[in-house]
């Protein structure tokens, strides 16, 4: 089968693999339809991991069951489902809590498992043409329809941006009426956009500085903030201080009240400088976030940090150690919550969304490529031309007999 695998800082190519095989009782062997290249893949693509060459890559993956284990009950072959990128075994201490993200077994290093990513297990990755899925009835979500329908594009954001996007909204206490705004306009960034107008946001912001992305938010209905034109808090700031409506609402001191009630980071530790956008400033956002959100406001952070980094240009940094404004934090009365999402907890009622047509996540997807594609697509979607905001990898149906 073809499969994407990392061979080294900015390369990936495309390889001839074994196929995976059933190894166990509770394994399902899917047939990948889609598959989608995410950008927490971009962090390994860089070199900014310690992802070692030859590991195939992808953990947003949907598709058709091929084969299942023996003590596989709730699926059968022929049954389209999508994964959430957590692999989790539903039963140890974390899970049985709903921190799937969490899980304490699938992993012997660490609290949590993936397909195909650095330091979540040795699982392979999904962009290829076959998975290897354990657990199958716990990390199988059952999908209606058919491959390639109207809906496919859809249902891949189902295994990692849209939940993610809508965790992000949770961990900012986004709710009716409330005012939001998210740094980053990549995938993960506008379904946090999306998810906060779910959850009954009144205002959205999304902060950005590539057009073609500040483009989509606004298509989703969300105000673009481009901070090529200036500081990015400033100008939400002054937007809302502007606008009548809010200005005459107003009770007595919450004049005080100038910024917002929810910020989101969909960025992480790659952040740019708001005044020198080739350069890095990992704590950029952090400190954008302090500034805006309002006291007694809440902070979601849903964009990556990793440790180590091997491109960081500190010690600290490397180690994923960053200076940040506590002071100010206490001050304001701020509850933060951060972390990977725990996808199982959200996919099945937003995929109900979706049937229901109440959302369509797919507006995001920029690009639809072969496999064969993958390199370039890689390279596009790391330097952000050519409009590249979210690519999914398509796997030809297989042909009538």
């Amino acid at each position: 089968m073809k499969a994407v695998v990392f061979e080294g800082e900015s390369n990936v190519r495309v390889e001839e693999q074994k196929q995976p095989r059933i190894t166990g009782p509770k394994d399902a062997l899917v047939r990948v339809t889609t598959s989608a290249i995410c950008g927490s893949d971009l962090h390994m693509y860089e070199g900014r991991t310690t992802l070692r060459p030859g590991q195939s890559v992808g953990h947003e993956i949907m598709g058709i069951i091929d084969e299942i284990g023996s003590a596989v009950t709730g699926f059968q072959k022929g049954d389209r489902v999508v994964m959430p990128f957590n692999i989790a075994c539903g039963y140890c201490y974390n899970c049985h809590r709903g921190y799937t993200n969490m899980c304490l077994t699938m992993n012997e290093q660490k609290a949590h498992a993936a397909y195909g990513y650095v330091g979540m297990g040795s699982y392979g990755g999904g962009q290829a043409e076959y998975v290897l899925v354990p657990n199958a009835d716990f990390n199988c979500l059952k999908l209606p329809g058919k491959p390639f329908d109207e809906w496919e594009d859809d249902f891949i954001l189902l295994a990692d941006v849209f939940p993610t996007g809508f965790y992000g909204a949770e961990l900012a206490h986004v709710s009716a009426g409330k005012s939001v705004a998210v740094f980053g306009a990549g995938p993960v960034g506008l379904m946090a956009a999306l998810s906060s107008f779910v959850r009954g946001a009144a205002e959205v912001y999304v902060i950005d500085f590539i057009p073609e992305r500040l483009a989509k938010a606004k298509e989703l209905g969300a105000t673009p903030i481009n901070i090529r034109e200036g500081d990015p808090v400033e100008q939400v700031m002054r937007m809302r201080k502007n606008s009548a409506p809010l200005r005459q609402r107003l009770h007595p001191g919450e004049e005080k009240l100038a910024g917002v009630d929810c910020v989101i980071d969909a960025v992480g530790y790659q952040a740019r400088d708001d005044k020198e956008y080739s350069q890095e400033n990992a704590t950029q956002v952090l400190r954008n976030m302090v500034r805006l959100v309002n006291p007694a406001g809440h902070i979601g952070i849903v964009g990556v940090y990793l440790a180590p980094d091997p491109g960081a240009k500190s010690d600290q940094a490397r180690q994923g150690i960053f200076a940040m404004p506590m002071a100010d934090l206490f001050d304001k009365s701020v509850t933060v919550g951060m972390g990977q999402c725990p996808v199982k907890r959200y996919n099945e009622h937003l995929r109900d969304l979706i049937i229901a047509g109440r959302v369509k996540p797919s507006k995001i997807v920029s690009h639809r490529i072969s496999i064969d594609k993958a390199p370039e697509a890689y390279d596009k979607f790391d330097r952000r031309v050519e409009g590249y905001t979210k690519v999914l990898i398509k796997f030809n149906p297989p042909k009538a007999a």
